[in-house]
């Protein structure tokens, strides 16, 4: 399938081929007929990739904070390897779709192949959106109509938050696309609307639909109109949907409105407020978000949970069927914002016009009535004649940051033939296939493992999946490489351990992504220690930072949590130092309190190992960013280690030994180059099979003993 995509530091736009998606259990697959390039959002998107970096950063201040933040703490080469990283990475563009459906997960309830439906899908002629984000078009209503289903939902949710009474009058400050869906959804509601703007072709349309209006390009005072409109009582509320770094339209909106008047946030500006206008006045300000209650909640999206209407009453799938319903009542005139229709081959003349036309508004994609069937692997490359290398030739089951970032690239590095590379979604697959020389990418696991040509996986995929695709793979024979954690489950963990015993003397390597081990700082920390003959004591201070509740992290059953997920990384570490077996360990979270959303990540926890030594981690998510992210500490023998941040290792008790590295080091491409030698050389797994496998347990019984915590 083809789909367009933006290259966020150069701002161009591609139309690429990309294997075509799986609906997971509570989403579904569509075939596109129609899009809908959303002029103000759209346009924003590339006018900021076509910026130079000087205008980025002005443009994104918070983010200058973080990179310098980042610099402070991990090194300048490194950050600025991650801010390059972060620009190369392209988006999906678009969020107004109209197609058939060709497959429903297993979840899926309301819908079925064949029903037409509107969605927040991207401009693709295959797409995967969440059941709760689609809603089936009536009869009445054609595709190109129903491209404006999303667009209007965000202007619906928009005047829902400004909550307007029959006979009250709303200002709309910006008269493009969601302004004038805004018009016209505000009319339907009986109230009188008074629109602002400073492009009089707009303000024409604004004024056909029922509105006053106000042209800001002749020197009109919108707040003078806005008083003689309402007899100098000043407007109930205002809709701002502009799309400019200004402050402009809010200072504008506090003047226009009334005491006690309500502001909202629909389009993008900027908002340095003025408080003497807000106060006089107790003015309520707020930002809309998308387009209903339950977009960017996991919970809604991706597993399914409706919120129901008692409590809820409009959703965002909700207000989609509301836009519709409206649509086939004949309700709103979306023929006259249609400026421009594009076949979708030629998609990427699309945003040309939409940077050289500024009065481009509508502008609808259309795609061919014919179009080939969902392929879930595509070819990058030409085969290549004869076998590949034994033990170099890779497969990749996941394509999110840190495969692109790191793993991939440190794979190709180290001499391995990079053969075929696997998502879900089939973007970052395609994406990452074509730029690291990749033979095939797709959308289907099974055709990874089952290969014969590829002699190792890469699993990196969501924690959750982490022990069943390593089962399967190793009882495919294949050798395997899994990012951190083994396993999240004794269930899990167990399948593992009977696929490895299953093969017996012929086991296929396994290796777990434990690079810390592998840093050069390590090696010399180790080094010393070694050669003193008594049992240490380790203390491991983990500046975790905080990562938001909802996130898939947090989610027990997907991510299960950061000490499963990332404290791994830490007993692994002082398994590896201490050379020692884990003979007890035990774990204490903080306790719960209305400002600590998630407890589980400010933790303690201590490890016990068989020659007498003793091991702290502090894994903490609640301090400051300013400090150092992780620290080892190491006491033994009358002197003291210090390794920071993987930057740097100081002895204290000894003359000798201080190392500091130019740039920070935890041992990714250390680690991944041992297991491709090993694959290599048909030798042990660099990280000793029962290390791997007492580490994974001693880390579930450690979040167990967290989530049980009285």
């Amino acid at each position: 399938m083809k789909q367009i995509l933006q290259d966020l530091g150069s701002g161009a736009t591609r139309l690429v081929e990309t294997p075509a998606p799986r609906p997971g259990p509570h989403s579904v697959l569509i075939r596109t007929s129609v899009s809908l390039v959303s002029a103000g959002t759209e346009r924003m998107l590339v006018e900021f990739g076509r910026a130079s970096l000087l205008q980025k950063a002005r443009k994104q201040p918070e983010r200058v904070r973080d990179v310098i933040q980042k610099a402070r703490t991990d090194g300048l080469l490194t950050t600025i390897e991650a801010v390059q990283a972060k620009l190369a990475d392209p988006i999906p563009l678009g969020y107004c779709n109209t197609g058939v459906v060709l497959e429903v997960g297993g979840e899926v309830r309301d819908l079925k192949p064949g029903d037409r439906v509107a969605s927040n899908g991207t401009h693709s002629e295959l797409v995967v959106v969440p059941a709760n984000l689609c809603a089936r078009i009536p009869g009445e209503v054609d595709d190109a109509t129903a491209a404006f289903t999303v667009a209007a939902s965000v202007s619906l949710q928009g005047i829902r938050l400004a909550a307007p009474t029959l006979g009250e009058t709303v200002a709309v400050i910006g008269a493009g696309l969601l302004g004038l869906l805004a018009v016209q959804l505000l009319r339907a509601a009986g109230c009188q609307v008074l629109a602002v703007d400073l492009d009089p072709s707009r303000l024409a349309l604004a004024k056909q639909f029922g509105a006053e209006i106000c042209d800001l390009s002749d020197g009109t005072d919108p707040v003078g109109v806005g008083m003689a409109l309402t007899g100098g009582v000043g407007v109930d509320a205002v809709l701002i949907a502009a799309s400019t770094t200004s402050s402009d339209p809010v200072t504008q909106a506090a003047h226009l409105c009334r005491k006690r008047g309500r502001i909202v946030l629909v389009g993008v500006t900027g908002l340095e407020l003025s408080r003497a206008d807000f106060y006089a006045k107790e003015l309520s300000f707020q930002v809309s978000s998308s387009y209903g209650p339950g977009r960017y909640d996991p919970l809604y999206e991706e597993a399914g949970q409706d919120y129901p209407v008692g409590f809820v009453r409009w959703t965002a799938k909700r207000n989609f069927e509301a836009i519709l319903s409206t649509m086939a009542a004949g309700g709103l005139d979306l023929a006259s914002l249609v400026t421009h229709r594009i076949p979708f081959s030629e998609a990427e003349s699309a945003y040309d016009t939409l940077l050289e036309d500024r009065e481009a508004l509508g502008i609808l994609l259309e795609y061919p009535r014919t179009q080939p069937d969902a392929e879930r692997s595509i070819s990058l490359r030409a085969p290549t004649n004869g076998p590949p290398r034994t033990g170099q030739t890779i497969g990749v089951i996941g394509a999110g940051q840190y495969a692109s970032r790191v793993l991939v690239p440190t794979f190709k590095a180290a001499g391995a033939r990079l053969e075929a590379i696997a998502s879900r979604q089939g973007t970052s697959a395609g994406v990452l296939g074509r730029r690291f020389g990749f033979g095939v990418a797709t959308t289907d696991t099974d055709r990874v493992i089952d290969d014969p040509s590829i002699d190792a996986i890469v699993v990196a995929t969501r924690h959750d999946s982490h022990a069943d695709l390593t089962a399967r793979a190793l009882s495919a024979g294949k050798n395997v490489f899994v990012e951190k954690p083994l396993a999240t489950t004794l269930e899990g963990l167990a399948a593992v351990e009977t696929a490895v015993a299953a093969m017996a003397a012929k086991a296929p390597l396994l290796m777990v992504g434990f690079n810390r081990r592998f840093s050069p700082l390590t090696i010399a920390l180790k080094k010393q220690i070694d050669a003193v003959a008594e049992p240490k004591a380790f203390i491991v201070t983990v500046n975790a930072g905080a990562v938001a509740p909802d996130s898939w992290v947090q989610d027990a059953d997907v991510g299960a949590g950061r000490i499963i997920g990332e404290a791994c990384h830490f007993i692994d570490l002082l398994r590896h130092l201490s050379a020692s077996p884990i003979v007890s360990s035990s774990a204490r979270r903080m306790g719960d309190h209305p400002a600590v959303p998630v407890a589980e990540d400010k933790a303690i926890l201590t490890l016990g190992f068989a020659d007498g030594s003793l091991g702290v981690i502090n894994y903490l998510a609640n301090g400051s960013r300013a400090f150092p992210k992780e620290r080892i500490e190491v006491f033994a023998g009358g002197r003291t280690w210090v390794l920071n941040n993987f930057r740097s290792l100081k002895v204290f008790g000894q003359r000798k030994g201080n190392v500091r590295l130019f740039r920070q080091d935890k041992g990714q491409q250390a680690c991944v180059r041992a297991f491709v030698e090993a694959t290599r050389n048909g030798t042990a797994s660099p990280i000793p099979l029962l290390e791997i496998l007492e580490v994974a347990r001693v880390t579930i019984d450690l979040a167990t003993q967290i989530r049980t915590q009285q």
